[in-house]
């Protein structure tokens, strides 16, 4: 029976994880843990509470003695760190949160592992061990209108948040390089579907949508992003761990390049079409200034995980959106509680002070040139 242990287990990803592989594996053990800061939401894992094969555990991946004492305890055969500050927004109003949580904490994991697994003065490892750092193609930096992202790209991040997350993958590295750990970092696009918190574009869109509120759109919509059914990247993640070679990044794309205006009519339709709602419609959208430092377009080529390891993602955008609808739909209770409280403070702070702006921006009156108005 393999033992992991999953940081950040109550997230999106995390928590899809965890469902993921309980659902394929029966002879598992899962120690699971998070902060359960804004993100973390137990109740993403509510129906697994009784289930023997997952053990939680609430804390930080900053705590050393915490670490150290889950990873003696439990004596996992592998350790997939999804704990990260995630959003672009919150990263560039407090970067320092970023430095913390996805450097320092990453950081602290990988000596934590080396402590435990490390022979010095053998220089050997023990058998069996990895360690994964479940990362993201922004680290890439952005794209042109043509060419993918490859694992051999130059890291080149443009927000606080991607270059946390550079340089927690650039320390997973250094402790392969100069120590021999076994390590993989596995690089995802835009991941959606359940669970997803509603400060992400998909969830974010069918609340308001739902409430006939407006549909913030940032700049013209025409960035690009690989959105990722969230299942097929726990697929991924899944055998990375078990049989990627170690030491290798692996870049996990799902070939579904959308621009944001095309998801945010997709999920218009959608929901004017299922709820037969006349109120649903493309008059909610709302264009607000553009966000600081945004990235244009990102593609991943995801050629090597599918030619060394078989990987493909399995589910069209197509597919992958009424999938994500419906969950909403079903859970109208989730999306209810994790959208009160803070999270309205904070949706005020980061989209209707937007919106006031671009509002005001636009009434006010332009001023002639010197070639006339």
């Amino acid at each position: 029976m393999k033992t992991y242990l999953v940081t950040g287990c109550a997230g999106f990803i995390g928590s899809n994880f965890v469902h993921y592989m309980l659902e394929k594996y029966a002879q598992i053990r899962l120690v699971n843990l998070d902060k359960l800061t804004y993100a973390g939401n137990l109740e993403n894992l509510k129906d697994v509470e009784g289930d023997p094969r997952h053990i939680f555990v609430q804390g930080d991946i900053c705590d050393k003695a915490l670490v150290s004492d889950l990873i003696t305890r439990y004596d996992p055969d592998y350790v997939i760190n999804f704990a990260a500050e995630s959003h672009v927004d919150r990263s560039i109003r407090n970067p320092e949160i970023f430095v913390e949580s996805n450097v320092l904490g990453t950081v602290n994991l990988l000596q934590c592992c080396k402590d435990a697994w490390y022979n010095a003065e053998a220089k050997t490892w023990k058998e069996g061990k990895k360690y994964l750092q479940v990362s993201t193609d922004e680290v890439y930096g952005a794209l042109g209108p043509e060419g993918y992202f490859t694992e051999t790209t130059p890291l080149s991040p443009h927000s606080p948040y991607s270059s946390s997350k550079a340089s927690a993958d650039l320390f997973v590295m250094a402790f392969h390089d100069t120590y021999g750990m076994p390590v993989n970092i596995t690089r995802c696009s835009n991941n959606y579907g359940p669970y997803q918190f509603p400060e992400k574009l998909i969830p974010l869109l069918i609340n308001n949508a739902k409430q006939h509120k407006n549909l913030p759109v940032y700049g013209d919509g025409m960035q690009v992003r690989d959105w990722l059914y969230v299942m097929d990247h726990c697929k991924a993640i899944d055998m990375v761990a078990s049989d990627g070679k170690v030491g290798e990044v692996y870049n996990v794309g799902g070939h579904n390049e959308r621009p944001n205006i095309f998801i945010v009519k997709t999920v218009i339709a959608q929901l004017h079409d299922r709820l037969q709602d006349e109120g649903i419609t493309e008059e909610l959208i709302t264009h607000v200034a553009d966000r600081l430092g945004h990235d244009r377009r990102y593609g991943i080529d995801p050629t090597k995980i599918k030619n060394d390891l078989g990987w493909y993602p399995e589910t069209p955008f197509e597919k992958g959106i009424v999938l994500t609808i419906d969950w909403y739909l079903a859970n109208p209770e989730w999306m209810a509680h994790v959208t009160s409280g803070d999270y309205q403070k904070y949706y005020e702070q980061m989209y209707k002070n937007k919106e006031a702006h671009t509002r005001k921006a636009a009434a006010r009156p332009r001023r002639a040139g010197r070639g006339g108005a």
